[in-house]
Formats: structure tokens, C-alpha cells, sequence
């Protein structure tokens, strides 16, 4: 095989492993775009190497991509975004390759925003076990190997992270029908302004987050049930400088978005806000309004690719 041929079947070996790739560094960095960054950046790697060397492509692309993501984790300028309280995962919507896999339900766990969330509060070592033992099933024995780290070490970070993890979680999967119907009674609440109906929607210790479409530096947060309703009540309250902000007079429309209910403001074929829902118990245990361009990017090309339901709301 001449170097031409050679280089595109290592190209085509290195293609073959993108969406795995880009699924793990998603869930190591909450970000699309740092993914994407990452992936691109191992494949600058994967070019450099002496490939006849590499035995296993997949378990040497799987170590570099973990440890190009550990490297940003531990970067100080991570360190400062996600320490002033600016940030939030990265929406996206359901069927994009990023979120895979997706069979089990640890797996579909790991990559919803309740859990990237979360995640937050874990060491980069303990996240990347947990991502790679729970999302891509790796033997800790592996876990070892890619994190240079002992087996020992490797589960003792596990055992850590799911301790954090289960202890902050909200409940298990819920029923996609009683999800959207849940999400219905939210919408038609807040649009007619019954706060009583908006606040036993919600669980006695809920919490609403938003990005203030990033002009706030820090998230705004509410944490009783009647500060959201009150929040959520004007929030959903459709008036002449809203629809300016937004480009025009959106449409709202029901979706899945990592796993979970959403709503979408939709302009066009433009989403120019998100806001999900994590499901507890029959109600809802956490709203996060995301509306800022930088975190929709991704999420707005999918929608465009999408063939979208009948809207719940026509003109907002």
C-alpha cells in the first residue's frame, strides 16, 4: 500500500471513531464545541503518531481524546468560567450522534444535564471514570491504563462519583407520554398566569436556573416554588420587547433534548431559546432557561436538519 492509500485508510480508521469520540469528550466537558475542539485535536495527534505502531486504534484514540479533555478540566481558564457560577451544559437535541450510546440507562443518564450538572461537582479524574466506566463500560483495569492510574485508584474515584451522583439525583427515567403531558399543563399554567396550578407542578424543593441568554455573568437562579412560579409566569408572558430581543414572533414547540422534556422558542428555523425540565416523581424538579447563543449553536444545526412536530404554541 503506497503512503497515499496508507493515509486514507488511516484517515477512514480515525473517521470511524469520530462520534464515539466526540460522545466521550461531550461528557467529560459538558460542551459541544470543546468536543469537537478535543476530537480535532486528537486527530492532529492521530496524524503525528507513527500509526504502525499503534496496535489498538481505538483504546490509543480513547486515551488521548480523555486526556486532551483532563487537560481542559484542569485548565485555569476552566477553572474561573465554571467557578463564577456562568456555567451550564451545552443542550442538545435528541438523535444527535454526541449523545450516544444510549442503551442502557446509565448510559443515557451520563449525558443528561442533570447528570453534566452534576458532574461539576466531581474531580476530572473521578468524572472521567465515571463517564468511561458507566457510559462506555470500561474494565477498570483499562480505566487504568488510560488514566495512568492503578485499578485500585481507578475504583475508589468511581465509587466516589456515584456516591455524589446517586445522593443528588432527582429520580429515575420517566414515561416520554407523561413527560410531554407534564410539560403541556407547565406551558398552558404559565402562559395564562395561574401561579397556584404552576407551583403544585413543581417539587417542594425545585430549582429554576437560567443563562439570562448571557447577558448575566453569573446564572440566575430561584429556589421555592412560588419564586419560580412568579418568574416562570412573567417569563412566559409574550410582549412586544421579547419578540424584538428574539428576532420575531416564536413558535413553541415540544421536544427531547439530552433525554429530557424541553420546550423551544423557535424563530424561522432559528431556536433562540431552550428551556428543559427534569421530571421527578410526576413533577418537576428543576427548569433551566437556556437562551444564550454560544449554547445553542449545536443544538440550532440539528433542529434544522429536524422535521419538527405540529407546534404547541403557533404565535407566542
Amino acid at each position: 500500500m503506497d503512503s497515499t492509500a496508507t493515509d486514507r485508510f488511516d484517515i477512514s480508521r480515525f473517521e470511524a471513531s469520530r462520534n464515539r469520540l466526540a460522545s466521550l469528550a461531550y461528557r467529560l466537558l459538558g460542551s459541544a464545541a470543546d468536543a469537537e475542539d478535543a476530537v480535532q485535536d486528537a486527530f492532529l495527534h492521530w496524524q503525528a503518531a507513527d500509526r504502525q505502531l499503534i496496535k489498538v486504534p481505538e483504546a490509543w484514540l480513547t486515551k488521548v481524546v480523555t486526556n486532551l479533555c483532563l487537560d481542559r478540566l484542569r485548565s485555569a481558564q476552566a477553572r474561573r468560567e465554571r467557578a463564577v457560577g456562568a456555567w451550564l451544559p451545552e443542550p442538545l437535541l435528541d438523535g444527535d450522534p454526541m449523545l450516544g450510546p444510549a442503551e442502557t440507562f446509565e448510559q443515557r443518564e451520563s449525558v443528561s444535564l442533570a447528570v453534566l450538572s452534576l458532574m461539576e461537582r466531581l474531580s476530572p479524574l473521578e468524572r472521567a471514570v465515571y463517564v468511561l466506566r458507566e457510559a462506555f463500560s470500561y474494565s477498570h483495569a483499562e480505566i487504568a491504563e488510560i488514566l495512568d492510574t492503578t485499578e485500585s485508584a481507578s475504583q475508589q474515584h468511581l465509587h466516589r462519583a456515584r456516591r455524589r451522583v446517586t445522593a443528588a439525583r432527582r429520580g429515575g427515567e420517566v414515561d416520554p407520554a407523561s413527560a410531554r403531558k407534564i410539560v403541556e399543563e407547565f406551558l398552558a399554567a404559565a402562559s395564562s398566569g395561574r401561579t397556584e396550578r404552576l407551583v403544585a407542578l413543581l417539587t417542594d424543593d425545585a430549582t429554576a436556573i437560567s443563562d439570562g441568554a448571557g447577558l448575566a455573568e453569573k446564572l440566575l437562579r430561584y429556589d421555592t416554588p412560588r419564586r419560580i412560579a412568579a418568574v416562570m409566569r412573567a417569563g412566559f408572558k409574550p410582549t412586544p420587547a421579547k419578540r424584538r430581543f428574539a428576532g420575531g414572533t416564536p413558535a413553541l414547540h415540544y421536544a427531547l433534548v439530552n433525554g429530557a422534556p424541553a420546550l423551544l422558542f423557535v424563530v424561522g428555523d432559528q431556536v433562540v431559546g431552550a428551556v428543559t425540565f427534569d421530571v421527578a416523581d410526576g413533577r418537576i424538579a428543576t427548569v433551566r432557561g437556556i437562551a444564550a447563543p454560544s449554547r445553542l449553536a449545536r443544538l440550532i444545526e440539528a433542529w434544522r436538519r429536524h422535521e419538527p412536530d405540529t407546534p404547541l404554541i403557533a404565535q407566542w
